[in-house]
């Protein structure tokens, strides 16, 4: 597949690597060097993520949030107490 570069070294990336790659507008993408050759890589953020796992039990995550930061804030508490 070819692509040209614009005289401001943008390049559109074709349709069917788009879909491929299920890129979207404002995804954020890498190029890595190998040796000779350049590889385009999606970057997944957390948000991507969001919803692949599914929670055991149906367990509530506001709950779960919540139990996360009470256990956080008494390690803390504990690391300050030292």
């Amino acid at each position: 597949m070819l692509a040209t570069i614009t005289s401001k070294g943008q390049v559109t990336i074709p349709k069917e690597i788009r879909e491929r790659l299920s890129l979207r507008s404002q995804d954020k993408i890498d190029f890595v060097i190998e040796g000779d050759r350049v590889v385009l890589l999606p970057v997944k953020t957390l948000l991507d993520l969001r919803g692949a796992v599914k929670p055991r039990g149906g367990g509530d995550f506001e709950e779960e949030r919540g139990k996360a930061k009470l256990a956080v804030a008494a390690r803390v508490a504990e690391e300050e107490a030292e």
